[in-house]
């Protein structure tokens, strides 16, 4: 309850955000790092804030870009055996330290109001698919979820559509409406902008 109590009351106070997702093992000479920070960047310019989970590889790239597009940079660390230490690019006030990954979760969808999921592992996958569920199930108010990297995303999106949408109908056409397959910072930036010309831009579940 303590954690939940932090961080809505810090929260509650940034503004507009973008939480971007994406692996803690991406190393700063791969691309998707290099992209992960250029979107940040852009994004923060146009007055959102940048989330991230707080740890290294792509959560560094995106905190990294927020602070050089001036925009809040915003991290949400979870105690980890390994792997996870926050990044250096998360402005002190905005880093927020978790022990429970279920209340980390409520906070990355309560004041997020775009997901960008980067290439990842398990952990990214989890997020992803907790965002879509979400939205599906009208839980929350649909907002944009970009999946950057189709060369890295089609082998999965194949498998849903071909398994689980034709074969089995386990779930209906319309839910691969819920998200957008880019591969370039311009394409992700028009694609959330303009979404927000005909929603509401605001936290809420």
């Amino acid at each position: 309850m303590s954690e939940f109590v932090e961080a809505y009351d810090r929260m509650s106070k940034i503004g507009p955000c973008v939480a971007i997702f994406g692996s803690a093992r991406t190393k700063p000479e791969n691309p998707y790092y290099q992209l992960s920070e250029q979107l940040a960047a852009r994004l923060a310019s146009k007055g959102f804030g940048i989330i991230s989970g707080g740890g290294p590889g792509i959560m560094e790239a995106a905190n990294k870009g927020a602070q050089q597009g001036k925009g809040p940079s915003v991290g949400l660390n979870i105690d980890l055996p390994f792997e996870q230490n926050h990044n250096p690019y998360i402005d002190q006030e905005h880093n927020l330290e978790f022990n429970y990954f279920f209340v980390r979760k409520v906070v990355f969808v309560k004041y997020s109001q775009a997901f960008v999921i980067m290439p990842g592992g398990f952990g990214t996958l989890d997020e992803f698919f907790e965002a879509m569920t979400l939205i599906q199930t009208k839980k929350i108010r649909r907002r944009p979820i970009v999946l950057f990297g189709s060369e890295y995303w089609n082998g999965l999106l194949d498998w849903i559509k071909t398994t689980m949408l034709e074969k089995e109908q386990n779930i209906a056409a319309d839910d691969l409406e819920l998200f957008k397959v880019v591969d370039d910072v311009d394409s992700a930036v028009s694609y959330i902008e303009g979404f927000f010309e005909n929603h509401p831009l605001s936290p809420n579940f």
